[in-house]
């Protein structure tokens, strides 16, 4: 299978700001994630991620983290390059 890329924005609720989403994620699903941009405060936390796996994985560990209640929105284009 080909490796594939994904730009997306994170938004984090109050709740799972310490939790270890990302991380868990790419462990489970063999998913790469490079941290683009990043703001975190007591109530939010923004993040934008570049992911790299295979198109199954990826799609899988975006599946898997909105379903812990995190808000993840594609991104067109590129943010920094």
């Amino acid at each position: 299978m080909a490796k594939a890329k994904r730009l997306v924005k994170l938004t984090f609720p109050q709740k799972l700001i310490k939790e270890p989403v990302i991380f868990t994620m790419a462990m489970k699903f063999n998913v790469v994630p490079n941290i683009r941009r990043a703001k975190v405060t007591e109530t939010i936390g923004e993040m934008v991620l570049e992911l790299d796996g295979e198109e199954k994985a990826l799609e899988q560990g975006i599946a898997y983290i909105k379903k812990t209640g995190v808000i993840v929105e594609p991104i067109v284009g590129d943010i920094v390059e």
